[in-house]
């Protein structure tokens, strides 16, 4: 178990994201994370990054730009910007809790998969350091809403670091698109279901051969009740703790009749 955190103001985090060291919702979390503690750290990715999974770049070097007092950008991936944040920028006393975020629309369902921002917390959790995610929905071309995850995610934070939990597990937070005030509560769901990617749009280029654009297209199970999809539909904060170690231990149960 990952030992609950008493006291914030007493702790180091260290922020990262996938929407890049410049993006707004990565300031909105500084600003919340400074209400907690005074020794805040910033690596993060010096480019957007959304939707590399939790890849780790190995068939090049790395640089690490500093931009100000403890931010610093990384020319790779959310993972790659964790990776070095705690094990070079960071090795003298490692933080104690990752937060990453907040994102630029919600990492719900099957989005968990592809989302940098899960990456970067994941790979929190695997360096052995209690991490969340955190992303903020938003619809069509509606303004992002990140006062709404200004006003509930430190309170969020605080409470879920408050009790701890298991060492191979990350929580995953999604605010509702919608004014702060409107927000009715916060629920602990599961991962729904919502596949992206399942339009794919053929084109033509100059030279007459075919490329292809990966959709927004989603199919969703919104109506299920207990899931992260459904919670946020109903206006509230859904928060899942999400499991990095994927054995199906039934599957195993199974297949050990075969093997015997």
């Amino acid at each position: 178990m990952f030992e609950p955190i008493a006291d914030l103001g007493k702790a180091r985090i260290l922020i990262a994201n996938d929407d890049g060291i410049d993006a707004p919702g990565i300031k909105v979390l500084e600003r919340i994370a400074r209400s907690l503690s005074k020794d805040v750290w910033v690596v993060a990715p010096s480019s957007e990054q959304s939707a590399v999974a939790h890849s780790l770049t190995v068939r090049r070097p790395l640089r690490i730009q500093s931009h100000g007092r403890r931010r610093f950008a990384v020319d790779g991936t959310p993972t790659d910007s964790v990776l070095l944040g705690v094990r070079q920028i960071l090795k003298d006393k490692r933080p104690d809790l990752v937060l990453s975020g907040i994102n630029r629309g919600c990492n719900m369902g099957d989005d968990v998969t592809y989302s940098g921002t899960v990456a970067a917390a994941m790979e929190g959790t695997l360096l052995g350091i209690p991490s969340i995610a955190l992303s903020q929905q938003l619809t069509g071309d509606d303004p992002v809403k990140w006062s709404t995850a200004e006003d509930w995610a430190a309170e969020i934070i605080r409470q879920v670091s408050s009790v701890g939990w298991p060492r191979n597990v990350l929580i995953n937070v999604n605010f509702p698109d919608l004014p702060a005030h409107l927000v009715t509560g916060v629920e602990i769901v599961r991962q729904g279901k919502r596949k992206i990617g399942d339009e794919l749009t053929e084109r033509i280029d100059p030279r007459g051969k075919p490329y292809y654009w990966v959709g927004g297209q989603r199919t969703e199970e919104l109506g299920v009740p207990g899931t992260d999809l459904e919670a946020v539909q109903r206006g509230k904060v859904a928060v899942t703790p999400l499991c990095v170690d994927f054995t199906s231990f039934e599957a195993m149960d199974r297949l050990a009749t075969v093997f015997q």
